[in-house]
């Protein structure tokens, strides 16, 4: 475990190896420079009891990628839930400079990120993550297919103690990928859809929201298969927070598991077997320890953000499913929690980049 600010390159752009490990807050400084598979993101996942948003900034060496996705639907009906995705892509990462440290980190302001124009349109997208007293304040602009505007202002709140995962996954010493992932931070604010204004966290815990950052940095192969699942909610008496990846980590040494109960860090360091089918992505997932009770879990899924995508060096398959975690955890001090439709994701990605 790391303890100590660490830099994650060495002067000639190596991974440092003192900086592989995993850490219960961010401490790596990603002194990345130039280009050579660099990649940069910030991914922002507010979720509600009935809608959600996401948020992406993201430089990718040859070309940077914004996107706001927003998902609602309804818990009593079946219906299919209604969707917004915008995404605005800029050749060679023009006009976009995102920091060594997590962006929107800092009250000062100094890593500060702010992308696209003040009023978007035309498949735009603006994106704003702002340091603030006690956490990171979440701000976005985009329009319907109509014409309508999109307007998300968010409060992601990080309470003192709240511990997070980070972990430096090296696949050699040129290329390697540090990540810091963020469960359960309470999170209050809007998504105003033209004249509708839904709320995000309320005096009442029904209608609690939490907001899930995936803070990335670091050097890739040219293609990558992973998956990723996460959710946020209270369960069993606690605040729960599940953080689970699997596939890219195998072999490197390290994973990115962990569990966040009531703000103190469980982490697994054992792969996950994860089990679906991806003819039938809406049918249950399963997520487990082999071999233990650590995680034994079923997903429900009701809904696929299914992304396909070939534009030339750039190819994506992504299935990211959306829907509800059940079964059992158990943290580091042998405490089983049982989890009951806690709401999260998981995903199937493919990438080529």
């Amino acid at each position: 475990m790391i303890t100590g600010p660490v830099d994650l390159c060495l002067p000639d752009g190596r991974v440092d190896p003192a900086a592989v490990g995993w850490s219960r807050r961010p401490l790596h400084r990603a002194n990345l420079r130039g280009w050579g598979r660099t990649k940069r993101w910030e991914y922002w996942c507010v979720t509600g009891r009935t809608h959600l948003v996401a948020l992406t900034v993201s430089d990718l060496d040859f070309l940077t990628l914004h996107s706001v996705h927003v998902l609602r639907w309804d818990e009593d009906s079946h219906r299919q839930p209604w969707e917004l995705e915008r995404t605005a892509l800029v050749p060679f990462g023009r006009g976009v400079r995102l920091p060594e440290r997590i962006a929107g980190a800092r009250e000062d302001g100094s890593d500060d990120v702010v992308v696209g124009p003040e009023r978007p349109a035309d498949g735009r997208v603006r994106v704003e993550l702002l340091g603030e007293p006690g956490g990171t304040r979440l701000r976005a602009r985009c329009t319907t297919r109509d014409g309508l505007p999109v307007e998300v202002d968010v409060f992601a709140a990080l309470p003192d103690g709240h511990e997070t995962l980070g972990v430096v996954v090296p696949w050699s010493e040129r290329r390697f990928q540090y990540t810091s992932k963020h469960t359960a931070r309470p999170a209050t604010g809007t998504l105003r859809i033209g004249d509708e204004v839904l709320a995000f966290g309320a005096a009442n815990e029904a209608d609690d929201a939490w907001a899930v950052l995936d803070h990335g940095r670091g050097r890739w192969p040219r293609s990558v298969h992973w998956n990723w699942g996460a959710a946020s909610g209270r369960t069993d008496g606690c605040m729960l927070g599940l953080q689970f990846g699997g596939r890219w980590t195998v072999g490197t040494g390290t994973t990115e598991n962990a569990l966040c109960v009531d703000g103190r860090l469980s982490r697994i360091g054992e792969e996950l077997t994860w089990s679906y089918d991806l003819a039938e992505p809406l049918a249950p997932w399963t997520v487990r320890t082999p071999g233990s009770d650590r995680v034994d879990l079923v997903f429900t899924p009701f809904h696929d953000r299914r992304v396909r995508t070939e534009a030339g060096v750039l190819a994506n398959r992504t299935d990211q499913c959306f829907g509800h975690y059940s079964g059992q955890v158990r943290t580091d001090d042998g405490r089983r929690i049982a989890v009951d439709g806690l709401l999260g994701w998981a995903e199937d990605v493919r990438m080529r980049w």
